[in-house]
């Protein structure tokens, strides 16, 4: 592969980063060659980055969702990828990308570390592999594959990625370390091809069972008001009285169902006051918002809580969402400055996320795969929740306040 053909350094990232793969010849790494990440965390450092983090998230979330359609994204997800590429960038080019991440240093070890203690607990199932294929006919910078391999645990190797094999592999890999919820990646980043110069990925499982669950006998069809005014029916759960977490906002509801014997991570869900309060709801949530929201929550004895069983996929190119929320350079084939990644000319191509959830009686499954090619120039009173109109959510750890998962469900039939 001459230097003229090389196209793209592609990245992927998932939700977590707990260990990493240690791929050869884009054989998938085996699970006894998983290391820990070394960085750790100061104290209040990762409620600091989990800001950076969420701020960023919810930023993306007005870019993708205007309720009308479902959107499921990752913020950590999609912030340790666009981390890792920030790496590789300098001047403009990291000024800019580092304001959209809500970032000041272009090589913030915290996102790694953050991923590391989301991913210290027995509570729930998190876990995670991160791979590193490069052709050897690229230079990339040493300095830039250290920072990859000791902050987010990437093992570089070599790989033909040309070959068709080469794209089997990886797909083999991700459909495994997601156990087979997001089975494929590698044509979304346009693999096999002589035009690659590496790929990075990092894969993420998420599954984690209600603390108190759902009984399936109680399941039960009921009418969801969809966008435009249409009831249909759908499988919903139910609850009774249980005390939960809940809190009264301007137009929306917050409840907050925890996972596991501690509860350390949960699922808020947001329900507006009206069936066609969500894209306001949409409008006005930010980061600050969600916080005072999250902050608010209190115990009360919830007389029914209703709420869809549901099995999503969402995916989504992020570029020109990117591009609103800031990121003009790193896209620019004549502006991008890639030179802490490698000498050649560099710019990113495009962003993928593919993401995965699924909410059913027993609890919660999810997975996400964050993408990005980078080509060379080359009582209280009686309450009731029920949930039967477009609502919002996130999947939340209560001890960094880092969003796992937030997005906007329009109608739960997929």
């Amino acid at each position: 592969m001459t230097m003229a053909r090389i196209g793209a350094f592609l990245l992927v990232s998932g939700l977590l980063v707990v260990g990493c793969g240690s791929p050869e010849a884009a054989e998938p790494p085996p699970d006894e060659q998983r290391v820990s990440m070394v960085t750790e965390l100061a104290p209040g450092a990762a409620q600091a980055v989990a800001e950076s983090v969420n701020r960023f998230g919810f930023d993306l979330l007005g870019e993708l969702a205007d309720g009308t359609e479902n959107a499921i994204t990752s913020p950590v997800s999609a912030a340790a990828l666009l981390a890792m590429v920030l790496a590789g960038t300098d001047g403009d080019t990291a000024a800019e990308l580092a304001d959209v991440l809500h970032l000041t240093d272009a090589r913030d070890a915290r996102a790694g570390a953050l991923l590391a203690a989301l991913a210290d607990t027995d509570d729930v199932t998190l876990s995670a592999a991160n791979g590193l294929w490069t052709d050897d006919q690229i230079p990339i910078e040493p300095d830039y594959l250290a920072f990859v391999r000791d902050q987010f645990a990437a093992t570089p190797a070599t790989a033909d990625l040309a070959a068709p094999e080469t794209a089997a592999a990886i797909d083999d890999w991700v459909n495994e370390q997601t156990e087979g919820r997001i089975p494929t990646i590698a044509e979304d980043l346009g693999l096999p091809s002589e035009d690659l110069a590496a790929v990075l990925l990092n894969t993420v499982y998420f599954l984690a069972e209600w603390s108190t669950q759902f009984d399936p006998a109680q399941t039960v069809d009921r009418p969801f008001t969809l966008p435009g005014g249409e009831p249909v029916p759908v499988p919903m759960m139910h609850l009774r009285e249980q005390s939960l977490a809940v809190t009264n906002r301007d137009g929306y509801r917050m409840l907050r169902l925890p996972y596991g014997e501690t509860g350390r991570y949960g699922m808020e869900i947001l329900l507006p006051d009206a069936p066609d309060g969500l894209p306001r709801l949409l409008d006005q949530l930010d980061e600050a918002e969600w916080e005072a929201a999250t902050a608010a929550l209190g115990e009360q004895t919830m007389t029914e809580l209703a709420l869809p069983r549901f099995e999503l996929r969402w995916q989504a190119t992020l570029n020109d969402r990117l591009q609103a929320l800031g990121a003009q350079r790193v896209f620019d084939p004549a502006a991008a400055d890639f030179t802490p990644m490698s000498p050649a000319d560099l710019y990113l191509d495009r962003v993928v996320q593919k993401t995965y959830l699924r909410v059913d009686e027993a609890g919660t499954e999810a997975a996400a795969v964050t993408g990005g090619s980078v080509g060379v120039t080359a009582l209280q009173p009686e309450l009731v929740f029920v949930v039967d109109r477009p609502f919002a959510f996130t999947i939340s750890d209560t001890e960094t306040g880092a969003i796992l998962f937030l997005g906007a469900v329009t109608d739960p039939r997929g």
